[in-house]
């Protein structure tokens, strides 16, 4: 089994989690309802824990919430040895001129990022996609896309893995990094 060293603990996740709330906050405001898209499947576990946080520092805030499948958006769908699963791209509000906030895990390469702003494309013309991380890794990015809300930085060798865990799904809120080389 690979072993990871943890880069956040589960009180500095929900520090950040809370910080990146209050980001929202202050530049979207409570008078406009507020669009969040999770990218499938772990923008989704972070777009669904910062809705919590957000509604309960704020209840009466109205935020429109949707899950956005790119699987097929993906330049690399058809090189890979495995078959992808898609799962469902669930949006119950139009997006058509409106602000979105668009939520992923980990930005690395931008190539994620960029199909799905292809793939909200396809659904209508957005007024402005911002774009809010938990990890944003700087370094080898293969696109120019930058994240506008992010919850941290880490510079990690390019053949490191970076993983968002969840407490529901992994047992614990932490950030792992784990290295390529199992001898590490």
């Amino acid at each position: 089994m690979q072993r990871g060293r943890q880069i956040l603990n589960s009180e500095g996740f929900r520090i950040t989690l809370h910080r990146l709330a209050s980001q929202i906050e202050e530049n979207y405001p409570i008078t406009e309802a507020l669009h969040l898209i999770g990218i499938q499947e772990r923008g989704v576990v972070l777009a669904e824990r910062l809705m919590d946080v957000l509604l309960k520092a704020t209840p009466k805030r109205e935020i429109n919430f949707g899950k956005l499948d790119i699987t097929f958006y993906r330049d690399d769908f058809r090189m890979r040895e495995t078959l992808l699963k898609p799962t469902a791209t669930e949006i119950p509000f139009e997006i058509e001129a409106k602000n979105i906030l668009l939520v992923d895990d980990v930005l690395y390469t931008g190539r994620t990022i960029h199909a799905a702003m292809s793939a909200l494309q396809d659904l209508g013309r957005v007024e402005r996609i911002e774009l809010l991380t938990m990890v944003d890794r700087r370094f080898n990015r293969h696109l120019p896309i930058k994240s506008d809300y992010t919850g941290m930085q880490i510079d990690a060798v390019d053949d490191a893995y970076v993983k968002v865990q969840w407490s529901h799904i992994d047992g614990d809120d932490k950030v792992m990094i784990f290295s390529a080389n199992p001898n590490q």
